[in-house]
């Protein structure tokens, strides 16, 4: 709640010959009380807004590990989950016997929100509404797909409010864009339909997922995706990505821009299940990652739309310095971003196992780019790739990330992105590759 507190100011001079009379200003407060002020204390009346402290409910972090190597991309690999209520001690998190592995019915690409998770499980009948309580993954409730159907990690979302969730996909055709609205409190489908897309003539398919974003400012819907022809690695693919905006109410395709650079959008395949590439700063503007390949490979860039326009800024490119495929985002906050990013390099490798990414924070409003680093030195390149390896906890303005370096254990470090001081958190037993941190509510 923002309350607003009155202080005045004013100044008063009344002069009446051989006498002067003395005035007060009274105030009447809301429980019938007075409060008088001599005038000639008086010097400015202005309104000064009291915002409240926020207060974040409970939470705790879910660590994700995968056995034997790495996971994401749909890999066959056993991937076991554990709640942890803080990531701040020098513990060593081990999973022998302690969380649940959950690829057998559900997979590691998902959706979550407050305390629950949301995803179309293995089983790619349904839509699911699950909540990871004692160590279990629970199933709260469940919806039968209808008229659309999805594959599980194939779709993207988007929140048009705290209760609505959109998924979209293109369909098991690759010749149409489809999409499906969720109450999320009784996983009721709301509505469901097709939009008003057609693959661009010399194309054969749209992109499977594409990435799926919404701001509130103007109440639009982002649909970033672009045609192709073929499928998998071999694909082709248009060399300016497609940004479609929404009506969310009927979600009817009011323009269809295509992007000013030559660039793909990072998480194409897989939505935002496994990693986050949007966010909005405080004036809504609405950032994507990206990467083009050039020299060096697969350039990262940081590219934006601004408030009330509806393509991407052909004169802006948040992500300075870059040396690789730019893989994740996080908005902190005052113009700061934490990044995971790949450094494409031969000797390195590019692989989801070559340890050859690492973390950096960029700061919008200096165009500059710092990498992590701990006690004097870097923190040596990590293995992973399609993940989210970090998450930001607002209550204490920190992030906490994991990385795999080839010749220690999985170790979890804390940045304060109030101070820019890096400390150690838990580590993880040897014989496990770290995954995710994902924070929810209790």
């Amino acid at each position: 709640m923002k309350r607003f507190i009155l202080t005045i100011v004013a100044t008063m001079t009344l002069c009446l010959g051989v006498s002067a009379q003395t005035y007060n200003m009274v105030i009447t407060k809301t429980d019938g009380t007075t409060l008088p002020i001599p005038a000639d204390e008086i010097r400015n009346v202005e309104f000064v807004l009291n915002e409240e402290p926020v207060v974040y409910p409970p939470h705790h972090f879910d660590l994700t590990v995968t056995v034997g190597k790495q996971g994401g991309m749909g890999r066959d690999v056993t991937t076991i989950m554990q709640s942890r209520g803080t990531l701040a001690s020098g513990a060593v998190v081990d999973f022998k016997n302690a969380g649940a592995e959950i690829n057998a019915d559900y997979t590691m690409e998902t959706v979550f929100k407050g305390k629950y998770y949301y995803q179309v499980p293995v089983s790619g009948d349904r839509f699911v509404k699950l909540q990871f309580v004692n160590n279990r993954m629970q199933v709260v409730q469940a919806q039968r797909f209808m008229e659309n159907t999805f594959k599980p990690r194939q779709y993207c979302h988007a929140w048009t409010d705290d209760n609505t969730l959109v998924i979209m996909a293109s369909n098991g055709d690759g010749n149409a864009i489809v999409w499906t609205k969720l109450n999320a409190s009784d996983m009721r489908i709301i509505a469901e339909g097709t939009l008003n897309l057609s693959v661009a003539p010399g194309w054969e398919t749209f992109t499977t997922s594409g990435i799926l974003s919404y701001r509130k400012s103007d109440n639009k819907l982002f649909y970033f995706y672009y045609n192709k022809k073929g499928s998998g690695r071999t694909a082709t693919k248009e060399d300016k990505f497609h940004v479609a905006v929404i009506n969310p109410q009927s979600m009817a395709v009011e323009q269809d821009n295509q992007c000013p650079f030559v660039a793909e959008t990072a998480g194409s395949a897989y939505g935002e299940l496994l990693q986050q590439t949007t966010f909005a700063d405080e004036a809504d503007n609405l950032y994507i990652a990206a990467f083009s390949d050039t020299a060096i490979g697969e350039e990262g860039k940081l590219l934006r739309i601004n408030k009330g326009e509806y393509n991407i800024d052909p004169n802006y490119n948040g992500f300075p310095q870059s040396d690789g495929k730019l893989l994740t985002t996080q908005y902190l906050g005052n113009g700061k971003v934490f990044c995971y990013s790949r450094h494409d390099d031969k000797a390195l490798g590019t692989g989801i196992d070559s340890y050859a990414h690492y973390y950096s924070v960029v700061d919008l409003r200096t165009n500059t780019r710092t990498r992590m680093s701990y006690g004097g030195s870097v923190i040596p390149y990590s293995s992973g790739r399609f993940s989210q390896r970090s998450a930001y906890d607002p209550s204490d303005k920190k992030v906490y990330f994991g990385v795999n370096t080839e010749n220690a254990q999985p170790q979890v470090y804390i940045y304060d992105s109030t101070t820019g001081a890096v400390a150690k958190g838990v580590s993880v037993a040897e014989g496990y590759y770290f995954e995710q941190i994902r924070l929810l509510e209790d």
